[in-house]
């Protein structure tokens, strides 16, 4: 890794409060112009991470630079070039979204003319311009995330942090912060996303970063990410749901792992190539009726579980 072709770069971070240490020794590397997600259970140390990388906080050891400045010595540096979405949308609900965007402007030094002019084309580019005159309180969390996002991008980032996104947010609105993230990767912004939805990180994600108890314990794409489990997975679901338990105590002959019944459907790891046609079979000796019956690549989060142990 090089702090030279890296929009971020970290190496050794450590951070401790008291007893416990957040960070034991990350290290990351984010291209200019792609998205890191950045994986873990909670409390494995990601928004620690973030604060870190965000000038919020100082790394107890190890270093970091972003654009090439110390996020320690060139703090403010540093500053000038990163936009910060956290968890939940920080929006003044009493102003109206123009009023939101124009007091960041205004806080950022902008004058009052070019606050009121990037205030209007945000609005327009996260189609909230309907909603311009509107008090943020008013809003949909969709809206209100939406707005949090364009208070980020005032002062024009080259890079932003997005802490948990999309949290609690309907599959439409996560689907339409999904797309505006893409358009900002499009526009040359590198991206630094931290996230609880497995399927985020693989639709977002250029390359993956998994964090377990303040360490690194995994990084690559998501397809390499799920190479490395090593295994495929069997899907079933029976035709008679009574069969559930009897269709799982087959698939349980041919996996290579544990059983997980969902609902009404079994999946499970397998490693032999043969596994569903010796699964096939067994459901024909057995006179089990199924009405779906795959094989796939595993998913995020069953790496993520074989990777932490704990379920995604």
């Amino acid at each position: 890794m090089s702090t030279d072709t890296n929009a971020i770069y970290a190496e050794g971070l450590v951070k401790r409060f008291g007893d416990t240490t957040a960070l034991a020794g990350v290290d990351l590397a984010v291209r200019p112009g792609t998205v890191l997600g950045l994986l873990g259970p909670n409390g494995a140390g990601k928004t620690t991470a973030v604060r870190v990388l965000a000038t919020l906080i100082r790394p107890d050891a190890g270093h970091a630079t972003i654009g090439g400045f110390d996020v320690v010595r060139q703090a403010h540096e540093v500053r000038s070039l990163i936009g910060l979405t956290g968890q939940y949308a920080s929006v003044d609900e009493q102003l109206t979204g123009t009023e939101n965007l124009i007091m960041i402007g205004r806080l950022l030094g902008l004058s009052r003319s070019s606050s009121r002019s990037t205030a209007r084309d945000l609005l327009s580019r996260f189609d909230l311009l309907d909603a311009a005159d509107r008090a943020a309180g008013k809003y949909s969390g969709g809206m209100r995330r939406r707005l949090d996002l364009a208070a980020s991008l005032v002062g024009n980032p080259r890079l932003l942090y997005l802490d948990e996104p999309t949290t609690g947010l309907d599959p439409r609105s996560r689907n339409e912060v999904w797309d505006i993230i893409r358009g900002l990767v499009t526009d040359g912004v590198t991206v630094l996303l931290t996230t609880q939805y497995l399927d985020e990180a693989d639709q977002l994600a250029d390359e993956i970063v998994v964090i377990d108890h303040g360490r690194v314990i995994a990084t690559g794409t998501p397809e390499q990410l799920k190479a490395r489990t090593g295994a495929q997975t069997v899907s079933a679901r029976p035709e008679l749901p009574d069969d559930l338990e009897k269709l799982a105590a087959e698939v349980r002959q041919v996996a290579s792992g544990p059983v997980d019944v969902r609902g009404d459907v079994v999946t499970a790891p397998v490693t032999d190539p043969s596994a569903l046609t010796a699964l096939v079979r067994r459901l024909d000796d057995a006179g089990l009726v199924v009405a779906e019956l795959a094989l796939r690549s595993p998913s995020l989060d069953e790496v993520f579980l074989s990777l932490t142990g704990v379920p995604a």
